[in-house]
């Protein structure tokens, strides 16, 4: 009859083979779900205004791509469906951007204290491009900044509502005023900037002086033959494909008539040029 002590050490080897076999029965488990993230990068970037005058009034504006869903937080704060934080004092912040998949990632910003303006100087040059004859608002203010911070947003005639956007566009004859505002929040304006009206060109001044020549006469102010007055710049150029019908084209009711003569071969060519250069005023 075996002892207490071999019974007791075959009872723990049977105990110690079925746990290992437990032990490694559950190592091996059920397959590891795909990661949603692997071979996935978030990528954060974002543009950020430093606070001036001591308050905290500087903002972080972050976007995210490689994803789509995304929710925002700042410094493992709270998440938030946009990427715009506000009311930010100086001090270094963390963005963290997470998809709809989990998947995250981060972007670093320091904002710095602004004092003021003191000895801030920002300047405006305009480019002006003036209003072209017989089209309505077609003119047109480019303004490049320099001086103060990066990036600078600008403003039409002391207007609160800043724009990216150097470029105004759909002006009219007129004077007007450009502000312009650094990152800091610095300003500076220029006014009397004044957008005229462009320069006829040398192909419609060619092409006015034939119609003034040899069709005004019927087709005048006082009272146009067919109701089509020629008399002007403007009615020139809204009449321009009668004119190439009627006077080079010849199609029909040949223009002019007698006693006048019909155009020579260059008046029909000078029409046929300006008229492919655009048929405007300026061309």
């Amino acid at each position: 009859m075996k002892s207490n002590n071999a019974l007791n050490a075959k009872t723990w080897l049977t105990t110690f083979i079925v746990v290992s076999l437990s032990i490694y029965s559950c190592s091996k488990g059920e397959p590891t779900p795909n990661d949603p993230c692997a071979g996935v990068t978030i990528s954060v970037t974002g543009t950020a205004t430093n606070p001036t005058g001591g308050a905290s009034n500087g903002n972080i504006i972050a976007t995210a791509s490689g994803g789509s869903g995304f929710t925002y937080s700042l410094n493992g704060g709270a998440s938030q469906a946009t990427g715009q934080f506000v009311n930010l004092g100086p001090g270094s912040y963390t963005v963290t951007a997470r998809s709809s998949a989990g998947c995250t990632g981060t972007a670093s910003f320091t904002l710095t204290a602004n004092t003021g303006c003191g000895g801030v100087t920002i300047s405006l040059t305009p480019t002006i491009t003036g209003v072209t004859p017989c089209v309505s608002a077609s003119g047109s203010i480019t303004v490049v900044a320099s001086g103060g911070t990066a990036p600078y947003t600008y403003s039409l005639n002391s207007s609160t509502q800043f724009q990216s956007n150097n470029l105004f566009s759909g002006l009219n004859q007129g004077t007007y005023t450009i502000g312009v505002r650094d990152a800091n929040g610095c300003t500076s304006t220029q006014g009397s900037i004044t957008v005229g009206q462009r320069s006829a060109g040398q192909l419609f001044t060619a092409v006015k002086a034939i119609i003034v020549a040899k069709c005004v006469s019927c087709h005048g102010a006082s009272g146009g033959n067919g109701g089509i007055n020629l008399d002007g710049d403007c009615n020139i150029v809204s009449a321009k494909d009668r004119i190439k019908a009627r006077a080079v084209d010849a199609t029909s009711n040949i223009m002019p008539p007698a006693p006048q003569s019909p155009l020579t071969t260059t008046e029909k060519q000078a029409i046929t040029n300006w008229i492919n250069a655009g048929g405007r005023v300026i061309d």
